[in-house]
């Protein structure tokens, strides 16, 4: 017979009852009814919630925001074929990250560090675009 002590038994259970909750909160896709629309929120590679979005007519813009980073993706408005595609996403005070080439569907996901600090976003589709300006401030 093995003697647990209180102490770790308790431990253990606890660890027990977390790693179930995760379980089930995997299989129902969701820890909660909000948490669905923030694991959703934006496409694969950007997380948070959507902060900026600017149309254009050949696509859409979108920047997220969470507490340290800001996200963009560039979206085209048709998918399908191939066609030049950029997204920049660029904090004040420091350097441009930039995803361009030919395409199907989206430009990025490109990611900076912004916590605290403004960020400016570009994007195109077949050479229509557009711009945020400084924004997230």
């Amino acid at each position: 017979m093995i003697r647990w002590r209180t102490g770790a038994r308790r431990g253990r259970v606890a660890v027990a009852v977390a790693v179930a909750a995760a379980a089930a909160a995997a299989v129902l896709g969701a820890a909660g009814p909000g948490a669905a629309a923030a694991q959703t929120a934006g496409p694969a590679g950007c997380s948070g919630r959507l902060a900026k979005s600017v149309r254009f007519a050949t696509g859409e813009l979108r920047v997220y925001k969470n507490r340290q980073y800001a996200c963009a993706v560039t979206v085209a408005k048709a998918p399908g074929v191939r066609r030049p595609m950029a997204v920049t996403l660029q904090p004040r005070g420091g350097r441009a990250v930039a995803d361009t080439g030919r395409f199907t569907h989206r430009a990025g996901p490109v990611t900076v560090h912004a916590l605290n600090r403004c960020v400016r976003v570009t994007g195109s589709v077949s050479g229509r675009g557009g711009a945020t300006g400084w924004v997230l401030c």
